[in-house]
């Protein structure tokens, strides 16, 4: 009975529904971090976490770039991977009949290299049972445009969100934004005006590695995106003015390697939260970071993730 009642108290605690979800936690792995969440059947029960972002899925496979393509860094990870993906027709019909069978959260991560392709994958994964939610990447090369993000401006994110909330009717759409821009402000308002129905940040920075020995960079890319501990502080700090610029729920990424660190977003205005780079160091990285968020909550008698939500902003 013991065992049952705190299993009880957990759930009430840690809950959190946003959009229309209910979430047992509020912890979810980051996209690209996790693979298609298969990979990790054999090490932890996915029923644990509050939900699962799969690595972001095209409208065709993906190879991704050429090796090196990962390498480790002062406090974070560089990475180049590409977007290596099987497509969202494989996607689908080999993995997510999987995924379906654990209690948790699905939340599909979707990119393109043009409008239209966008719009053909978002168009498929709303009408995709079994997937909870929708995030769409707008980080990408638009190659109308000659490889510019779409998240270069605030006029290329208007246009793009517009366009692929008109598809999206059955799943709440949530917009992961890049740090990569001047003023995180601008684009979180655009994203809201037209119409998503939440907003992750931060998506990883721009960086790069050289090798002294063989004087080049170390990366085949060139440059890749920096993640880790090392952009906590720049990731708060956006979670923080996201919470006082929008009313759409907000999902704040970056760095998070404790319970403490997930406990500072949330009191930066996250109302859930994703972890990404330490799952590569600890598969168990996402349930222990939740367990942990719970005696945190305990020890400051908090009932509910809404007790502290924002609780920091001044």
């Amino acid at each position: 009975m013991a065992n049952s009642n705190n299993s009880n108290n957990v759930k009430n605690i840690l809950e959190k529904v946003i959009c229309g979800i209910k979430f047992k936690n509020p912890i979810i792995t980051a996209s690209g971090t996790f693979g298609y969440g298969l990979e990790f059947i054999r090490f932890i029960d996915l029923n644990l976490l509050g939900g699962i972002a799969i690595k972001g899925i095209s409208l065709e496979p993906v190879e991704g770039n050429p090796m090196p393509r990962i390498v480790e860094t002062s406090s974070g990870l560089l990475n180049a991977i590409g977007l290596q993906n099987v497509g969202v027709k494989a996607f689908v019909a080999e993995k997510l009949p999987i995924l379906k069978s654990f209690d948790t959260n699905i939340i599909v991560n979707f990119w393109g290299k043009s409008i239209d392709e966008y719009l053909k994958v978002a168009e498929i994964l709303d009408n995709t049972d079994g997937v909870d939610m929708l995030e769409m990447n707008i980080s990408c090369p638009n190659i109308k445009d000659g490889g510019i993000s779409f998240s270069s401006s605030p006029l290329a994110t208007s246009e793009i969100v517009s366009k692929v909330r008109k598809v999206v009717r059955n799943k709440p759409l949530i917009v992961k934004l890049s740090p990569n821009v001047t003023d995180i402000k601008e684009y979180l308002k655009v994203v809201e005006v037209e119409g998503a129905d939440s907003v992750s940040l931060i998506n990883t920075l721009i960086g790069m590695a050289i090798d002294i020995h063989n004087f080049k960079p170390v990366l085949a890319n060139k440059t890749g995106g920096l993640s880790g501990p090392a952009i906590k502080p720049i990731a708060l700090r956006m979670v923080y003015e996201a919470f006082s610029t929008v009313k759409i729920p907000i999902i704040g990424m970056g760095g998070i390697m404790t319970g403490n660190d997930a406990a500072e977003f949330i009191l930066a205005g996250a109302d859930i939260v994703q972890v990404g780079t330490a799952n590569f160091t600890d598969p168990s990285a996402g349930i222990n970071i939740s367990n942990e968020l719970k005696e945190y909550m305990e020890s400051k008698l908090f009932n509910s993730i809404d007790d502290f939500r924002g609780k920091a902003v001044i």
